[in-house]
């Protein structure tokens, strides 16, 4: 994939994260909150069931997992993590805020990520311009979050 198409895709999907907040809040309210995460990651496992089933290869990879080492498994819990957060986060903080912390928070990570080479990604050290662009999004953190 092109890489301007995949920042163009990125973003929208990242646009797609603003409403998933408010969406779940109110079926959360309506439901309980992780009664709304359960439901909300069933349709998306339904989704995504469907999805893997039609695509190249169908299931026919998943046995591959095995030998993957257990953190790599991880991913639905953090997701998990994520979506019960949020839903009960942006009652207080709106979605706004919620988006913000939760981008600060992936940047920061990700920087870390990116210096130690950590989960097979490849080293990228940490700049003088990067630690502004952390510093210059907490701070965008702490204007949108403020009241």
């Amino acid at each position: 994939m092109d890489r301007g198409a995949a920042v163009a895709l990125t973003a929208v999907v990242g646009g797609f994260i603003a409403l998933q907040a408010p969406i779940n809040a109110t079926l959360g309210q309506r439901v309980g909150s992780f009664q709304a995460a359960f439901l909300s990651f069933v349709i998306g496992t339904v989704l995504l069931a469907a999805i893997a089933g039609l695509a190249r290869g169908g299931y026919g990879q998943l046995p591959d997992a095995r030998g993957l080492p257990w953190y790599y498994l991880t991913g639905g819990l953090l997701g998990a993590a994520y979506v019960t957060t949020v839903l009960v986060t942006v009652r207080t903080l709106g979605a706004g805020a919620v988006v913000a912390a939760t981008i600060a928070g992936q940047l920061s990570a990700s920087v870390a990520i990116d210096h130690f080479g950590l989960l097979g990604v490849e080293r990228q050290p940490i700049t003088l311009g990067r630690i502004v662009g952390v510093v210059l999004l907490a701070a965008g953190v702490y204007l949108i979050v403020r009241d």
